[in-house]
């Protein structure tokens, strides 16, 4: 299944901006995302579109979160390495994780309100199903993992790990270069994990787009969806901030100018 689920990842890092707009971000960005991954996975599954064509709507909703939601957080991860970083009090990193969460769980009960207004056959085909969803994670033979959990969570911890690193290693990158960088990333490691997991990469994301699937348990998926992206993100975090010459993270926590 190329569901598109890794373009939620990106949108978090693209560059500062002041707190009011960066809040409004915050609140709306999930739920765009949530909306975009679930009308293509919806045409991935029921539509039968080719892959190469799902991979290039991708790259496309993913160039345009970027530009149009610039600077917002809407990643629960990323927000944690702000918080960790400095960048956001406990406080306002929590908050901002719950609205994350209340965001992703708002956009399929909309969406799902808008399907069944019958504004395309497929949607209509897809209300008759009962909105109805199966869960992507299976074993995958070519791999040497005891067992399809852990071959998903080994896929979701990867993917984090590739999007952190690629967000530390281009933020001094122009932002009409960068945007384009990480969107195509975002495209490939959709096209690598799409089939295994969604490449979701995103625990708000996955929250709205996965976890309403049947085929596994809720706590098969927080630990594909919630703890692998987590303990992939705050590797590379770790690992890139002592790799850094003498030692100094690639981005110095701004413990002085704190704000919620």
């Amino acid at each position: 299944m190329l569901s598109g689920g890794g373009l939620g990842n990106h949108t978090e890092e693209w560059g500062a901006v002041e707190g009011q707009t960066e809040r409004r971000g915050t609140q709306t960005l999930p739920y765009h995302l949530c909306i975009c991954n679930l009308e293509l996975r919806l045409l991935g599954e029921l539509g039968q579109l080719q892959p190469q064509f799902c991979l290039s709507l991708t790259y496309m909703a993913s160039v345009v979160h970027a530009v149009t939601f610039h600077g917002a957080l809407g990643n629960p991860c990323s927000t944690f390495e702000h918080t960790y970083r400095g960048r956001l009090t406990a406080r306002g990193g929590m908050l901002r994780v719950v609205c994350q969460f209340i965001a992703a769980g708002v956009a399929p009960t909309m969406l799902q309100g808008l399907w069944t207004l019958r504004l395309s056959d497929l949607h209509w085909k897809h209300a008759l199903q009962g909105f109805q969803c199966t869960s992507p994670i299976h074993a995958d033979t070519s791999l040497v993992l005891p067992g399809p959990l852990v071959a998903a969570a080994a896929m979701e911890l990867a993917g984090a790990f590739a999007m952190q690193t690629a967000f530390t290693h281009t933020h001094t990158v122009d932002q009409r270069y960068r945007v384009h960088a990480v969107a195509a990333l975002t495209a490939i490691l959709t096209y690598a994990g799409g089939k295994m997991t969604g490449a979701v990469f995103n625990p708000a994301l996955a929250f709205s787009t996965q976890f309403p699937c049947s085929g596994h348990s809720f706590l098969d998926y927080c630990l594909v969806y919630w703890l692998a992206p987590l303990l992939g993100m705050m590797c590379s975090v770790l690992l890139f901030d002592q790799l850094s010459p003498g030692g100094t993270p690639a981005h110095r926590p701004l413990l002085a100018n704190k704000r919620e």
